[in-house]
């Protein structure tokens, strides 16, 4: 009995066995109303067509199976025994969805069905036993780092990945759990079911799953209002954002959501970094694969926040995280944890946590626009996703200037289309201008159109996509026109303490755009890239939501007053300095 009351999940014993306190347990119900009105819950009858949208999908498994064994001539008893499952994993499996959230899904089949199989039967099979109407949209990315097809199945958008295993059957029982599942897997394999057996693991590790859902559901808006959720923009991913939330369940087993929440804050801006953040030990495992270890491997000593995953084998996370994104970070978590304890005293409400970020209207003045520009859509699609992942290198060359104290790249880019004429206005666009942006065509985010192309593309550095190289005329008001599609992804320069009066950044940023024109699949004359400085009052308007007041030139003044200014995230005082020249390449 004594051994069994000792027992707990995680590496260390917990901080704290208290019991929720009355005033706790109201602050909880108080955070998931609010979490309710903000619209953070689906209903029950989203949340049944989710349901029967899976009962479909796995329909589906098990007739693609039986097909391409059949037409592999396997006998009828190895078809019939065959099976075929799908697992879900991500913020569906976590029970953190909300309205308009996606299943990420993973098709598990025996050893004879191979990955050429199901990109070749597999989207036929869905258009045919699908009810009438139900695929609005099916696009299958068989390239990509982990190949994925991409639908909307009665409204609700289901990325598919697939894994075979060495089985000569997969059943509905099986779980995947088991390390030697793992034997005789290539590497895309191997990434296929590690989203599934690390949020499953994640699950295991938690002492309360309702209370780890509430927590994270809160954690997850935050993280997206202040723009702090991106893995490729050097940020945490949601899988990195679950693991810390699911560490602080394990020191306060006992607690509410809420609190959880708090410590959460106040944990998480105090980590000992690089300390990583593990929910158990790292274990071995039967194959010859990495497995993350500062000991043994030199880059993963340079991991500046590593967030461990806990399934076999074990990876870090957070590897983007970059030198400025720790920092950014790490102040909207000390700003999170002032916010709390606001609340906790009744100043505040849990609405005031999620409030949007400040990046363009109060965040900085200075800005580095990278566009990047084709001649098709196809082309765009591929080259605004390689220039996506090159952001974060364009980050960790401008920390390196003495003058800067932080580049803050944006966590998604802008998307545009523009109908020009000739040369001189296509260098007018990228130079920044939006006189030829088409009226017609609303500006978009790229987490909301959120293209499987892109994604792909943005993953992993463009390789292994192939764009379409051509380009598309428009005849607008009865010329002739070419549409330029366009992406801007936005830097916030903040400077170090001190006069500044030029800033030259001309070398990194060119060398830079160098790395990025040698991308293999770059043509001359359909995809464009530029970087301009552009001041937060010259900031497109389109980057600014209705009733965001936006940044005004400021009025010229003969020499500093040496006044303090608040920042926008910390609330400390800081001295205001003069206007600065940044110099940088147009083109």
């Amino acid at each position: 009995m004594a051994a069994a009351q000792t027992r707990h999940k995680g590496v260390t014993p917990p901080i704290s066995m208290t019991l929720p306190t009355p005033a706790e347990i109201a602050s909880n119900d108080a955070l998931i109303t609010e979490l309710k009105n903000q619209h953070n819950f689906e209903s029950s009858e989203e949340t049944e067509r989710r349901k029967k949208t899976l009962q479909a999908i796995q329909k589906i498994t098990v007739e693609f199976v039986k097909v391409v064994l059949t037409k592999k001539n396997k006998p009828q008893s190895v078809i019939n025994a065959a099976g075929g499952k799908i697992f879900t994993y991500g913020s569906y499996r976590l029970g953190v969805y909300g309205p308009g959230s996606d299943i990420d899904t993973l098709v598990v089949v025996p050893k004879d069905i191979d990955r050429e199989d199901f990109f070749t039967h597999f989207p036929d099979l869905l258009q045919k036993m699908a009810p009438p109407g139900t695929i609005e949209e099916l696009t299958p990315v068989p390239d990509a780092f982990v190949p994925i097809i991409k639908l909307e199945f009665s409204g609700i958008s289901i990325d598919l990945i697939f894994a075979r295993l060495q089985l000569p059957s997969v059943p509905l029982a099986l779980d995947l759990k088991n390390n030697d599942l793992l034997r005789g897997l290539d590497e895309q394999d191997l990434r296929s079911l590690n989203g599934t057996r690390v949020t499953d693991e994640i699950l295991e590790l938690v002492p309360q799953q309702k209370t780890f859902r509430t927590a994270l559901r809160a954690v997850k808006l935050w993280a997206q209002r202040r723009a702090i959720y991106a893995n490729i923009m050097g940020f945490p991913g949601g899988v990195a954002w679950a693991m810390l939330v699911a560490r602080v369940c394990q020191l306060y087993p006992q607690a509410t959501g809420s609190v959880i929440i708090g410590k959460f804050f106040r944990l998480m801006s105090r980590w000992s970094w690089p300390q990583p953040v593990v929910l158990k030990e790292i274990e071995s495992g039967p194959l010859q694969v990495r497995v993350w270890n500062p000991k043994i491997y030199n880059g993963d000593r340079y991991h500046l926040m590593p967030i461990i995953t806990p399934a076999y084998p074990s990876m870090c996370a957070t590897h983007n995280i970059t030198s400025s994104t720790k920092k950014i970070i790490t102040r909207e978590l000390e700003r999170g944890g002032d916010l709390v304890d606001k609340i906790f005293t009744g100043q505040l409400t849990w609405k005031d946590l999620f409030d949007k970020h400040t990046f363009f209207t109060k965040g900085y003045k200075y800005y580095l626009s990278i566009n990047s520009a084709s001649l098709s859509k196809e082309a765009q699609l591929v080259w605004s996703g390689m220039i996506e992942s090159k952001v974060r290198l364009l980050v960790t060359q401008l920390e390196q200037d003495i003058h800067i104290e932080i580049a803050h790249p944006f966590n998604k880019g802008f998307e545009r289309v523009h109908h020009i004429r000739n040369e001189e206005e296509r260098d007018a666009v990228l130079n920044g201008s939006m006189k030829y942006q088409a009226s017609d065509i609303k500006t978009e985010t790229t987490d909301v159109v959120n293209d499987p192309i892109h994604m792909a593309a943005a993953q992993e550095g463009g390789e292994n996509i192939s764009p379409s190289n051509g380009a598309e005329d428009a005849t607008v008001n009865g010329k002739e026109e070419s549409t330029l599609y366009t992406t801007t992804y936005y830097i916030g320069i903040e400077l170090a303490e001190g006069p500044v009066k030029t800033l030259d950044i001309s070398n990194q940023t060119q060398m830079w755009k160098n790395i990025c024109h040698n991308w293999a699949s770059f043509k001359e004359g359909v995809n464009f890239l530029s970087a301009v400085h552009t001041r937060n009052y010259d900031l497109p308007a389109d980057v600014f939501e209705t009733g965001e007041t936006r940044p005004t030139r400021p009025k010229k003044r003969a020499k500093t007053d040496g006044t303090k200014k608040v920042d926008s995230v910390t609330g400390k005082r800081r001295t205001d300095t003069s206007e600065t020249e940044v110099c940088v390449p147009i083109r």
